[in-house]
């Protein structure tokens, strides 16, 4: 693991020229976690892991699949599943650490990127910003998924950022960020300013949380919506909300049925975007996309979301929910993204686990 004093301490990215690449800048690779935990997708295991497959061999197309497994077993049981799925083997790298949960988005590397010069034959400098994963600050079980970074940064042999607020850890998750590449991040109020339910920050004001962004992830513009969909477990994360599909360019989704829970929540995301404006002035173009219809588990309801894509260097993976707004969505962002497919991955099982494909995907800038 990381020794306390490989941990960057005396130094923000920012300070150092460090930045977040937007997510459809070339990658070098992908990190997933291999499904194991039974309470994530009762009864569903199983099925989850088929997903998997399909997700592989999609990202494995463009890009290494860096598989968070827990022991050699696991490494074999992926590799099985992976095999029958017709995934590229060739491009998965098992790295073998015990993880609580699969949802390396939110726990996994968060890299940041330093430009040396500008031009042909540029060169980058890599980093990892350790943000100190604390389960959404909801559950008790979080201390192997805390180390991902760690084991990221030794494996990678990159600089580690340790993100500290006035000595105390600073804890954000990759789901509750997006950014565009050019200085502007979008995040919720939701989230991370809520005074009561899952505080990552006790105390921190909206100010705070600003500065921290442009420290630790080399921004100059912070954007707050609102409100995410009904049922999501992180409590407003920005990836079930609103995305980047270019550096000017956002879809935010919409709920028109007037009667459906989501729909007052997500108006409201409407009305405040229309005051935001990007890191040079400039308003960005809004595109809106659809919500499917409700799903439940029981009593709950599921935050299905066409936002909850993932942006590989072989193609743009989106949530599906066998409705019909699935072939909606996928025209808009078909559309959208003009250098790479657009293909759908079944998501009604997966989004059993409050997630979707995002959730469970991290970038590695190339």
């Amino acid at each position: 693991m990381i020794a306390t004093k490989d941990l960057i301490t005396n130094a923000t990215p920012a300070e150092l020229g460090y930045a977040m690449p937007a997510e459809w800048e070339p990658h070098a690779a992908t990190w997933l976690g291999w499904p194991h935990n039974e309470t994530d997708w009762p009864g569903k295991l199983d099925t989850i892991r088929w997903v998997y497959g399909e997700m592989v061999r999609r990202i494995g197309e463009g890009e290494r699949v860096r598989l968070l497994v827990r022991n050699a077993a696991e490494a074999n049981q992926a590799q099985h599943y992976l095999k029958l799925a017709n995934a590229p083997l060739r491009q998965v790298q098992f790295v073998v650490h015990p993880t609580n949960r699969g949802w390396t988005r939110d726990s996994g590397p968060i890299h940041v990127r330093r430009r040396k010069a500008e031009g042909r034959g540029r060169k980058s400098d890599q980093a990892i910003v350790h943000f100190h994963f604390n389960a959404w600050a909801k559950y008790d079980d979080w201390q192997k998924d805390r180390r991902v970074p760690e084991v990221a940064a030794k494996l990678l042999k990159r600089p580690l950022f340790d993100a500290q607020f006035k000595g105390k850890p600073f804890v954000i998750e990759g789901g509750g960020i997006e950014v565009n590449g050019r200085g502007t991040l979008l995040t919720t109020e939701e989230c991370y300013l809520h005074p009561r339910i899952q505080v990552r920050n006790p105390g921190l004001t909206r100010a705070d949380y600003d500065a921290m962004f442009r420290q630790y992830l080399g921004v100059k513009n912070v954007l707050w919506l609102l409100n995410g969909p009904v049922g999501d477990d992180t409590h407003g994360h920005i990836d079930d909300i609103c995305r980047f599909v270019n550096r000017r360019t956002l879809v935010l989704i919409r709920e028109d049925n007037r009667r459906d829970i989501n729909y007052r929540p997500l108006a409201e995301n409407w009305e405040r975007i229309q005051d935001l404006r990007l890191e040079d002035g400039s308003k960005p173009e809004v595109v809106p996309l659809p919500m499917p219809a409700p799903l439940h588990f029981g009593k709950d309801r599921l935050p299905a979301s066409y936002a909850n894509f993932y942006i590989c260097n072989a193609a743009v993976i989106v949530p599906t929910f066998n409705d019909p707004n699935d072939r909606v969505a996928l025209g808009i962002l078909g559309d959208l993204f003009k250098d790479r497919p657009v293909v759908g991955i079944h998501a009604v099982d997966l989004v059993l686990g409050f997630g979707s494909l995002h959730c469970l995907t991290q970038q590695e800038p190339a």
